[in-house]
């Protein structure tokens, strides 16, 4: 035996009890009651025990919850804890690292995302024909935010808005009497700020029509131009002219687009200015460096307002000859005296001159000032229709280095002679096979200066046409009522008594009120008349009762953007041309890394029955109607060796292939595709490189 005390490993016990364990309570009121002599006995002395030193050593300690820090460093520094906190720590490191170079990988590999004016479809509205909120027959401003449900409903986020500057309408309001204002028959300033305020709450975005070339004469640069006014002296195009047996000799030959000289003598100035619309709507003269300013300081204007973007009309006439010899005649034989209308020159020394592209990458250049901050990209089109110098239009993209409009205006599909599978062909290649690589295609059947679908080509098409429109690739742009059919107004309809701002100098029967329900007026206006006629058909085709019909025009067109908005192959895919005759255009979309396929078998003839199996190497045996311009066949399954269509009729099968259209062989030169991507199924991600 030992001495516990001797031995340095002392236990002290009591004589009478065992000191209670309190584990990791304070030591303060345990030391508190040792020290408390005056209510306690004496301690009680130590006594001596026998402890077996082989015992005692045995007694290994070990981790324990709530450890104090003094034994938790006893611990850390052994070997099989410093070693496993080691491995976790270099884990930590690998996988942040790991990590990091994942997400760059996937950044880097990630295609270009699609921006606003690329993700949607575009809703193009005439404001004046719209919604007329004041009761006062003419559409408006108000008018447009009231209806912005309806452009929601249609799946669609960009609201284009044709032209509301302030003007005396006798272009409809193309010739500007003032770029800041609003025409009061339209609204106000407020009104206006108003509207993009509700477009952006809604997650819309906004474009506005601006027609650069020419203003009114009413406008107040005209006015100090033609009295020779400072700066404002050679804002328009001024030439001195012959007066002969009172009548006015122009300085050459050249014709407006309306017709009959393009220039018109003014009294006060004692000049002849030149004009290539009406003689009311005067041109600018782009030569001079402080118009082109004026220009930079409306867009900037307008942009600080709240505007997504601009469509600029009539560019192509923004520069002339300055050496001004006649033009030369279509017809050689033709007397040049005889010379009134605009198809009788070929216009080589009004349009399309050179510098004309310094000009719009300047206003480029000028958007794109404003784009910087993220997510307020700022779209351009430009809204010329070259007709049949397609060159000329695809010029308007710019080049791989230096670029201007996001997309130029596409009439191909607007401007056909005659519809068939073939010529929907022809409109849809020869805009593909000469877009840049690289662009953005676009496509619109309806504008407000074309006759609408049911009247250009017949009602029985409109849903085929609709279905065309939403499924190649680009941008679609709907013109307003074409959703649910509208027809023209009868030309005889359109009179004085409707127009209000003055005589008619043009016809518009594709103008008509949007034809909202079947009530008075058909909802367009609580007024007593609007200031066209509606259409007679407005019991029938309105918005309010094809919103109800599941097989309706309206409900077709709600399908078709949606299946555009949701499906990778129908918004960013290949397009590659299957089949086309006189009455049918077939072709696919396709994305790398996908095995569905979404084939487009569209009827603009008669009756057909194709065999596709044979066109197509590796084509399923059968497909299922996803679409259908008759909602009763969607969802069907069709043996694709025998497709059977009606007039006008038109199918979107779907079918899986591991086969894709445009890896074969046969189909090279026939396929395209913009902001390429591919798909991975593993990881459930776009990647650019496939």
């Amino acid at each position: 035996t030992v001495e516990v005390e001797a031995r340095s490993l002392p236990m002290e016990l009591s004589e009478k009890r065992g000191v209670e364990n309190n584990g990791f309570v304070q030591n303060e009121a345990f030391e508190g009651k040792e020290m408390d002599t005056s209510s306690q006995e004496e301690m009680p002395k130590t006594c001596s025990v026998d402890v077996d030193p082989v015992a005692v050593e045995e007694t290994v300690l070990k981790p324990y919850a709530g450890m104090p820090k003094e034994v938790l460093l006893q611990f850390s520094s052994q070997p099989c804890y410093r070693v496993t906190r080691e491995i976790l720590f270099w884990l930590v490191i690998a996988g942040s690292i790991a990590l990091v170079c994942t997400t760059i990988t996937i950044i880097a590999l990630s295609p270009k995302c699609l921006d606003w004016w690329q993700a949607s479809p575009i809703y193009k509205i005439y404001p004046r024909s719209f919604k007329d909120s004041n009761m006062d027959g003419n559409g408006d401003l108000k008018g447009i935010q009231e209806k912005l449900d309806h452009i929601t409903y249609l799946n669609i986020k960009t609201v284009w808005i044709t032209s509301f500057f302030k003007s005396p309408l006798k272009d409809l309001g193309y010739g500007a009497e003032d770029f800041y204002d609003i025409d009061p028959i339209f609204g106000s300033m407020t009104d206006f700020e108003n509207l993009i305020a509700a477009i952006h709450d809604k997650g819309l975005k906004v474009i506005m029509d601006l027609i650069p070339n020419h203003t009114s004469d009413k406008h107040q640069w005209f006015q100090l131009s033609r009295n020779r006014t400072g700066k404002y002296t050679d804002y328009y195009i001024w030439q001195d002219c012959t007066q002969a047996a009172g009548s006015v000799i122009p300085p050459n030959n050249w014709v407006s687009v309306f017709g009959n000289s393009s220039w018109q003598f003014d009294d006060v100035r004692k000049q002849c200015y030149f004009h290539q619309f009406g003689k009311e709507q005067p041109d600018l003269n782009f030569r001079n460096v402080a118009v082109q300013q004026e220009i930079q300081d409306i867009i900037k204007f307008w942009l600080g307002k709240g505007v997504d973007g601009f469509s600029f009309g009539t560019v192509k006439f923004l520069l002339e000859a300055t050496h001004l010899r006649d033009e030369p005649p279509v017809n050689k034989s033709q007397n040049g005296e005889s010379i009134t209308a605009y198809s009788q020159l070929y216009h080589d020394y009004t349009t399309t001159q050179v510098g004309l592209h310094d000009i719009i990458r300047s206003f480029r250049h000028t958007m794109n000032e404003l784009s910087t901050e993220p997510g307020r990209y700022r779209f351009m089109g430009t809204n010329d229709d070259e007709k049949e110098d397609i060159e000329a239009t695809m010029m308007y993209y710019g080049t791989t280095f230096i670029q201007e409009a996001d997309f130029p205006l596409n009439f191909n599909l607007i401007n056909m002679k005659n519809l068939s599978g073939n010529s929907v062909f022809e409109a849809v290649d020869l805009w593909m096979k000469n877009m840049p690589a690289g662009k953005w295609p676009n496509w619109a059947v309806g504008s407000p200066n074309t006759a609408r679908i049911s009247t250009r080509i017949g009602k029985e098409y409109v849903n085929v046409m609709n279905m065309l429109l939403l499924t190649l690739p680009g941008t679609p742009v709907t013109y307003y009522g074409e959703e649910i059919g509208m027809e023209n107004i009868a030309s005889e309809n359109v009179s004085e008594e409707h127009v209000n701002s003055g005589p008619v100098v043009v016809t518009f029967p594709e103008k008509s009120p949007m034809q909202w329900d079947g009530e008075v007026n058909a909802g367009f206006t609580e007024g007593n008349s609007s200031w066209l006629p509606v259409n007679s058909d407005y019991q029938s085709v309105n918005v309010e009762i094809q919103s109800a019909w599941s097989n309706s025009t309206l409900s077709l067109y709600r399908a078709l953007t949606l299946l555009r908005n949701n499906e990778l192959p129908m918004n960013r895919g290949w397009m590659c041309y299957i089949w086309n005759d006189r009455d049918v255009f077939v072709y696919v979309r396709e994305l790398d890394g996908l095995d569905r396929v979404f084939m487009m078998v569209l009827n603009f003839g008669q009756e057909s029955t194709i065999d596709l199996k044979a066109i197509v190497p590796n084509l399923p045996s059968e497909a299922v109607i996803r679409l259908s311009t008759h909602f009763s066949n969607a969802g069907e399954v069709v043996n694709t060796e025998l497709i059977k269509t009606e007039m006008g009729e038109g199918l979107v099968l779907e079918y899986k292939t591991a086969k894709p259209v445009h890896t074969m062989e046969a189909f090279q030169g026939k396929c395209f595709v913009a902001e390429k991507a591919c798909y991975s199924k593993a990881f459930n991600l776009l990647f650019a490189n496939c």
